[in-house]
């Protein structure tokens, strides 16, 4: 399920991000590259193990928080640590697929990723290129959002971001292990709890919402994993 999670920052944690990554120190990359996509990653980026990333990565963690339809969508169990990429003039990333497991720094949990997720924090209009190219079963999908939206789509797809030709684009990017593991089944609930929230808004008690809420929640107990 590929997904656009609309306005996922406010304006003011949009502009706390901006202008600390702005005077942030970028370094290359690769350092979280796995060995096939080393080869085809060109772009900078913010070292996980600094303080700035963690205090930004916490700011982002707190919008997912408050955003429904993230939740609704992705099914958290745990998410890693969001990272932040620039890409400058000529740099780009070629198709790769995420690696299937990742160590969370400083820990010694290892995270599946179920579903990847790109946050955009420069407007669309500062850049030219960088678009994030998703191929899945339903063709190819060039999305390039404003800043402060969210893409989410399935970890196993094969994606690229299109080379920048002006400017420069910055976003934050992280892996969510999600509690329904399945892309399919994942992608069935978010439509149920959607219908639900909708027939919720003119009949919240009436006897087939709760039949759906019902069925919705024992789904996920059938469906799920513990966390």
């Amino acid at each position: 399920m590929l997904l656009h999670v609309p306005h996922v920052l406010t304006p003011d944690d949009l502009a706390t991000l901006q202008g600390r990554l702005a005077a942030a120190p970028w370094g290359d990359g690769r350092v979280t590259a796995g060995h096939q996509s080393v080869r085809v990653k060109e772009n900078l980026q913010l070292a996980e193990n600094g303080d700035t990333a963690r205090e930004l990565g916490a700011l982002v963690l707190r919008a997912l928080e408050r955003s429904a339809l993230f939740m609704s969508a992705a099914l958290p169990a745990f998410v890693y640590p969001p990272l932040f990429n620039k890409y400058e003039a000529g740099m780009n990333f070629g198709a790769h697929v995420d690696n299937a497991v990742r160590l969370v720094p400083g820990t010694t949990r290892r995270l599946r990723t179920d579903v990847s997720a790109t946050l955009f924090l420069s407007a669309p209009q500062d850049y030219d290129g960088g678009e994030l190219i998703v191929s899945d079963t339903y063709g190819t999908h060039s999305v390039k959002l404003p800043a402060g939206d969210l893409i989410l789509y399935p970890a196993t797809s094969l994606h690229r971001v299109a080379p920048v030709t002006r400017g420069a684009r910055t976003a934050s990017f992280f892996w969510v292990q999600s509690m329904v593991k399945a892309d399919a089944e994942r992608a069935l609930l978010f439509d149920l709890d959607r219908s639900i929230v909708e027939l919720s808004q003119n009949a919240a008690d009436s006897p087939a919402v709760l039949r759906l809420t019902a069925l919705y929640h024992n789904l996920v107990r059938k469906w799920g994993e513990p966390t």
